[in-house]
């Protein structure tokens, strides 16, 4: 039976899980409580994204400036991450899942690394949802980088800079080749975007909830929808334009 937002899904809903250790905090459990907590939402919005069609979905699991935590919080995310990776990745396979993980590897530990790229080659050829997972990822970096990698390119001659448009310069920032993100969610009662795709969001609709992340359960992903239904997207234009002749 099709709900009621079907009509107006998003292909790509982009989101930053937040709220995990005030959520540990309130329970006078440590941080990483939280953050074991928060890969349950995880699960709950892989498989609610899955069953109502979205095509994409991208999750920031843990920013560049994060890097300025605790060291022993650090350790543990870093811990956690591959832990997940390791019992997660059957069930995503066996859903036709495809992985691809963006942001700054080097800074990550070999183990990490390889087993990210394990996670990208093995779900390479599957055809459903497209998960992307930020980790070391900064929006602004994103930007420089791509600009490098363009300027590179005109320096040896591949690429004239009077053709560098919107589109080439959308075609080398992370989320190249995937939809624009239509759909924005942060939890945790923060409402800015914490240098997350900031190319990418700029006409995205943006989505804040007071929900802690660890308590973001299928309920409140359904009513993040219903508010993106209820959305006039005009792109520029003015009601009357967008208006049925």
């Amino acid at each position: 039976m099709q709900t009621g937002t079907q009509a107006l899904l998003p292909r790509h809903i982009a989101v930053i899980m937040d709220g995990n250790g005030r959520w540990a905090a309130a329970r006078g459990l440590p941080r990483s409580a939280g953050h074991q907590a928060g890969i349950e939402p995880v699960r709950t919005i892989i498989g609610q994204c899955r069953r109502q069609g979205v095509a994409a979905l991208t999750l920031f699991a843990f920013s560049s400036e994060n890097w300025r935590r605790p060291p022993e919080e650090v350790g543990h995310l870093m811990d956690l991450f591959l832990d997940a990776l390791a019992v997660e990745l059957p069930n995503l396979q066996q859903n036709r899942v495809r992985m691809h993980f963006i942001g700054d590897r080097q800074s990550l530990g070999a183990a990490l690394c390889q087993r990210m790229a394990e996670a990208e080659s093995s779900t390479a050829a599957n055809d459903g949802l497209q998960l992307q997972i930020a980790v070391s990822y900064g929006g602004r970096s994103d930007i420089v980088l791509a600009a490098r990698a363009l300027a590179a390119a005109c320096q040896r001659g591949e690429l004239e800079p009077a053709a560098i448009d919107e589109a080439r310069f959308a075609a080398a920032v992370s989320l190249a080749g995937l939809p624009e993100p239509d759909l924005f969610i942060r939890t945790g009662g923060e409402q800015r975007l914490s240098n997350f795709l900031l190319w990418n969001l700029a006409y995205t609709e943006l989505y804040f909830t007071d929900v802690l992340w660890p308590d973001f359960d299928a309920p409140a992903f359904e009513r993040a929808l219903q508010h993106y239904a209820s959305r006039q997207r005009r792109f520029g234009l003015t009601a009357e334009q967008q208006a049925p002749k």
